[in-house]
Parts: structure tokens; C-alpha cells; sequence
């Protein structure tokens, strides 16, 4: 009898193990490689996720890729999770490898946002509220279009706009740089009051510190409704089927533009390390962490959600 007993403790002891194994992901995917395209969004997000990860007992490493670098590493499996594929801007980008199987689109991170070209509000009031309205004043602009970093699909779809002599631009340039610099070249025109045409999108700091206003009419080139977009995460093919777990999380995480713009505007404006802003914005709506966190585990099976508040000290 003693036997039989020692006998069913050890089988529901190993019953309980399979089902803890069953939960967590293997080994292989403890690091989970990410993308920045040095976009202070994007570094926001993955940061908001780069804390839950290390609460769940994961490494999270981002580099820096241009876009088009991003999606060719996704395809050749070197990265696995992208939190930045802004749609429509980057679907030519993205459409022909979803077809061919080679990423996954897990879900749409965040929605009702904008995304196009821009003028300071003082620049507005003159008059400046279209596409249709640049070419006028192309003495004022300088004819420059001041965009992000070389590579962008929206930095491409505005040398295709030019290329095509659109709303009369012929003659005029795309100035690239980087989201820093382009900010900083706003930033003093706005100062000096000089006129200047830019590529702006929400979330971002810079709707309320620059207050711009955003052009009518380049529904051809960024989409109607002011180039209204969504985010969508995006991996590479088998992530989710390899590390289920972590699949399970991806599909729930969220972001809203508010939470956005707030840790964005500690990093540009006070200069918070990214991790530091994105960690007291998730202390401050634990109840977020909730919707991320249900039915994930930790990498080795225990509970999640206690699991990173632990960590938050919540």
C-alpha cells in the first residue's frame, strides 16, 4: 500500500511538472531580438514591453534597423518581434512577404492615429492647410520638405510625390536626417517664426509642443482622413508556434496614444532613460498590465501578472 501511495504521489508530481513545462516557452526563446528604426515611439513601446519581459524571466535585445532592414531581418528570421509597421505607409513593404508567408502579422497595436505632412500653426493661420497650398508660398518653405531618416516608406512617398511634380512641387527637395533632427530644424523655425513644412504624426511630444497643423489633401501618398494609420506588430514567420507563450502576450499588448506621448515626452523632454519612463507608466496603470498579462506565464510556468507587478513593486 505504502508503495502505491509513493506510487501516485510521483506520477501526479510528474503530471504537475508536464503541465508547468506545457506553459512556459523552451529555452531558445529567452531572447527575444527586437527593432528600433530610432523612432522615439517605437523606443517607447518596446521598452513598455522590454519591462514586462524581463518581469516574465526573458532578455530583450534591439537594434537599430532602418525600416527596410527591419522587415529583410524578419524574413531571414536575425530579428523576431517589430512593434512599428505603420500601416498603410509601410505596405508595400510588408504586403509581398505576408503573402509569401515569410512574417506574421500578429495584431494592431494601435489605432486612430495620423500621419502626414505638417506646418506650425502660425504658418497655418497664414492660409497653409492643404498639399495644394505649398507651391504658393515655395519661397517661404525654401521648396523643402523636411522628413525622417533615408529609407522610410513616408520619406519615400514623399520623393515619389516630388518626383511626380505633385501640387505643382516641381523643383522642390526632401531634406533627410533622422525624428531628432528634423524636430530640432522645427524647433528653430518655429523660434524664428520662419515657415517650414514637415512630416508629423501622433503619437508624439511634438503635437503639443509645436502644435502643428496637418495638411488636407495627400490622400494619394499617405492615405485619407489626414493619413490616418494604425501600428501593427508584426514577426518573424513561426515566432508565436515556436514561443507560444510569448505569442499569447504579443496578441494582447496594446498602447494607447496618451501613454505614448507621455513616456515620449520624458525622453525628449526631460531626457528619462527610456526603461525609467516606460516602468512609471505602467506603476501608474497597473490595471493595463491585467489585460497584457492574461493567461501569460513567467518563461518557466509560474504566474505572469504577479510576476512583473513583483517586479514594479506593486
Amino acid at each position: 500500500m505504502k508503495r502505491l501511495v509513493l506510487a501516485f504521489a510521483a506520477a501526479a508530481a510528474s503530471l504537475t511538472g508536464a503541465g508547468t513545462a506545457a506553459a512556459a516557452d523552451p529555452d531558445s526563446c529567452r531572447l527575444v531580438r527586437m527593432s528600433d528604426p530610432g523612432w522615439t515611439d517605437i523606443t517607447s513601446t518596446n521598452a513598455m514591453l522590454g519591462v514586462v519581459l524581463q518581469g516574465l524571466g526573458y532578455d530583450q535585445k534591439v537594434d537599430t534597423l532602418a525600416v527596410p532592414v527591419t522587415f529583410e531581418s524578419l524574413k531571414n528570421k536575425q530579428i523576431d518581434v517589430f512593434l512599428g509597421n505603420w500601416m498603410p505607409a509601410q505596405k508595400r513593404f510588408i504586403d509581398p512577404l505576408t503573402e509569401s508567408g515569410s512574417i506574421e502579422v500578429v495584431t494592431t497595436n494601435l489605432k486612430d492615429i495620423r500621419f502626414t505632412l505638417a506646418v506650425p500653426d502660425y504658418v497655418a493661420k497664414e492660409g497653409i492647410r492643404n498639399f495644394a497650398d505649398l507651391a504658393k508660398h515655395a519661397d517661404k518653405f525654401d521648396k523643402k520638405i523636411y522628413g525622417i531618416e533615408p529609407g522610410a516608406p513616408a520619406n519615400q512617398n514623399i520623393q515619389k510625390m516630388l518626383d511626380a511634380k505633385e501640387f505643382g512641387l516641381a523643383g522642390w527637395s526632401l531634406v533627410e536626417s533622422s525624428e531628432q533632427a528634423m524636430l530640432s530644424q522645427v524647433d528653430r523655425a518655429k523660434r524664428a517664426k520662419k515657415w517650414i513644412v514637415f512630416l508629423a504624426w501622433e503619437p508624439h511630444p511634438m503635437n503639443t509642443k509645436y502644435a502643428p497643423a496637418y495638411l488636407a489633401g495627400g490622400d494619394a501618398y499617405f492615405g485619407p482622413n489626414f493619413g490616418a494609420a494604425s501600428v501593427q506588430t508584426v514577426t518573424r514567420k513561426g515566432f508565436s508556434a515556436d514561443c507560444p507563450n510569448l505569442g499569447k502576450l504579443l496578441q494582447q499588448v496594446r498602447f494607447t496614444v496618451d501613454a505614448e506621448n507621455r513616456i515620449m515626452g520624458q525622453i525628449l523632454d526631460k531626457g528619462q532613460d527610456a526603461r525609467e519612463a516606460a516602468k512609471a507608466e505602467l506603476k501608474a496603470r497597473p490595471n493595463l498590465l491585467g489585460v497584457w498579462l492574461a493567461g501569460v506565464t513567467t518563461r518557466d510556468g509560474r504566474d505572469g501578472l504577479a510576476a512583473v507587478r513583483k517586479q514594479l513593486g506593486l
